[in-house]
């Protein structure tokens, strides 16, 4: 028995749908800050040693100000105009102590003596950089600590999505909620480094598990014209999140009160906890499960809230909850899959691989885009704007476009869109104008985004609700694992960064013709059991227009199915029958008298 048979008779996308949407995507906010918090505590900000005097002759030792810079600081070479010459950040000039005063001379260089000195950055006037002076020698602890965020998100996707398919997306979400408010106070109250990175890392699992139950309770709650429309809405929150994010680390100016802004919102999400009604149990995957009870209470509660008497049916031969009795029986037990039934399948594990792949290609190849606008503005907030902004702009392409052209032509078309920028980038690097190389980055930084949202919605409409934590999971867990080669050309100092490029831009190519093999789902019911989503098969990428067709038989095209005019023309219906019920003849000799008419004309 499929759910999205039943919507319509619960009174289609009604009053419960729409605030349960709202109620889905307000957390989304809050998820922006907890994910994208790390961009701005982990930001090595601009610095230099602090000058010793001890290192000075001793007719300089009573200087101060930019002089004693100048004699302190040695002077890195630059880049032309993109980075000029400047101090050095993490060596010292020593002279001999019997130097003049008027021209003395260096005789050589010496680490930092007395610690460094941080320039804001990012709107933080103190970070983590700067409270445990991660630079110089170091510097690699930073891209070591964001690289274990991104593992603790590839963990989170993997175990919380096979707990979603095992608990139920409600109790995941509450797991994952009270895991990120002790994680969250843990990183505010860190005294070391090492405490710091430990509750950092199980931060990423925990708020991984929030995205993920809150992604998928989002998309079974609603009928097909509308799943594509909230996943939009929701990811733009999102976006507005980030941006909101960049004002309050302005505010905060510490990253212990901006850690301490972040946590306090997800505490009042504990509400969601005390109160059902705003996050209830996924009655798509109850019913797909086969826990009968718990998905007509729910659906009682649904259709009573959106004005739909289910137990004054007209016929009770009709009713949804007998056709569920005659289906299930009164006593089933629950059917629970894991990872493994998932993995036995043939079309369903086809599906989630190439799907996986267009995710890693997507997020991975993001920070060889971000990196040019990196290197040409070297201003923090413009280059946050900037990419933030090609977010925001990949969602509204794809709101306008999928439902239109489908999800697999789309997907192509921002995959090649990807590819080209990136071969051509790396083609002609050395001869395209500033302008033209700052557009061929934002555009392939917005056909980026567009992939990696486009391919986590596409696969969870294509993995069945039985197994769709599982699947969905894995798929956001190679979007980590693209994002974690970012910190991994930073921990190696950018080296073969050029090649990591080549290599994702190569993949790109290579997934064009992977995409070729996907089914299409715009506008179907969510495959329910495994079944479901083995009968997925791969449409024709062009439809041949030449058919034999028999002009009396020529019909013409049906709009398309609006499940809403459906459920609001069954209540009607019911409700003009039952008040002619009592005016039914009930006459004897009527009724005899109609069947001497019958047998009259036989």
């Amino acid at each position: 028995m499929e759910y999205d048979i039943i919507v319509p008779q619960l009174g289609g996308f009604g009053r419960y749908q729409k605030r349960l949407a709202v109620a889905a995507c307000l957390p989304n906010l809050l998820l922006a800050f907890g994910f994208f918090s790390d961009a701005f505590l982990g930001l090595t900000p601009s610095h230099h040693c602090r000058p010793d005097p001890q290192l000075l002759p001793l007719a300089l030792r009573n200087l101060s100000g930019s002089p004693l810079l100048n004699y302190s600081l040695p002077l890195e070479s630059g880049d032309g105009e993109r980075a000029p010459a400047a101090w050095s950040r993490c060596r010292l000039y020593r002279y001999p102590l019997t130097a003049g005063a008027r021209q003395p001379l260096p005789n050589g260089t010496v680490p930092c003596t007395r610690g460094w000195r941080f320039e804001p950055r990012g709107g933080l006037r103190s970070n983590v950089v700067s409270q445990w002076n991660l630079v110089c020698k170091n510097y690699w602890k930073v891209p070591l600590e964001q690289m274990s965020y991104k593992i603790g998100w590839t963990v989170g996707y993997l175990i919380l999505g096979s707990v979603a398919d095992r608990l139920g997306r409600r109790n995941t979400f509450i797991l994952s909620l009270v895991v990120t408010i002790i994680q969250h106070i843990g990183i505010s109250v860190s005294v070391d480094f090492l405490m710091f990175v430990v509750f950092h890392m199980f931060s990423g699992v925990a708020l991984a598990g929030l995205f993920l139950s809150l992604y998928i309770a989002r998309l079974e709650m609603c009928d097909p014209p509308h799943r594509l429309m909230i996943t939009m809405i929701a990811g733009s929150f999102t976006v507005s999140g980030k941006m909101l994010l960049l004002g309050l680390a302005e505010l905060c100016k510490d990253w212990r009160i901006l850690q301490g802004v972040v946590t306090a919102p997800f505490i009042l999400l504990l509400i969601y906890w005390c109160i059902p009604a705003l996050f209830p149990e996924s009655p798509r995957w109850l019913l797909a499960t086969r826990q009968i009870a718990k998905c007509k209470q729910i659906l009682r509660s649904i259709a009573a809230s959106n004005g739909v008497s289910m137990d004054d049916e007209l016929y009770t031969p009709c009713n949804v909850f007998n056709e569920m009795d005659s289906m299930f029986g009164e006593y089933t037990q629950p059917r629970l899959y894991t990872f493994c039934d998932m993995v036995t399948t043939r079309v369903i594990w086809k599906n989630i691989l190439i799907l996986g792949f267009t995710t890693f290609i997507g997020s991975g190849i993001q920070n060889c885009f971000s990196q040019n606008l990196v290197a040409y503005s070297p201003r923090f907030h413009l280059s946050y704007l900037v990419i933030t902004g090609a977010e925001g702009v990949a969602l509204l392409f794809l709101y306008f476009t999928v439902n239109k052209f489908g999800r697999r032509g789309i997907l192509l078309l921002s995959t090649i869109i990807t590819g080209m920028s990136s071969l051509l980038l790396l083609a002609l690097i050395q001869y395209l104008h500033q302008g033209f190389h700052l557009a061929l980055s934002i555009l392939g930084l917005f056909s980026a985004y567009a992939v990696v949202t486009l391919s986590i919605f596409f696969a969870s409409e294509v993995i069945p609700t039985v197994v769709r934590g599982a699947g969905l999971g894995l798929i956001m867990a190679t979007g980590s694992i693209g994002k974690a080669t970012s910190p991994m050309m930073d921990l190696h100092n950018k080296h073969g960064f050029f090649l990591l490029h080549v290599v994702f831009a190569s993949f790109a190519v290579l997934s064009v013709l992977c995409i070729m093999l996907l089914p299409e789902s715009k506008r179907k019911p969510l495959p329910e059991s495994l079944k479901d989503g083995e009968k997925q098969r791969r449409p024709p990428m062009f439809l041949s227009q030449n058919k034999d067709r028999a002009p009396l038989l020529h019909s013409k095209q049906h709009r398309h199915y609006n499940p809403e005019n459906y459920s609001k023309l069954v209540t009607a219906t019911k409700k003009m029958l039952a008040q002619n019920v009592p005016f039914q003849s009930q006459d004897p000799v009527n009724e005899s008298v109609t069947e001497d008419t019958r047998e009259s004309a036989s």
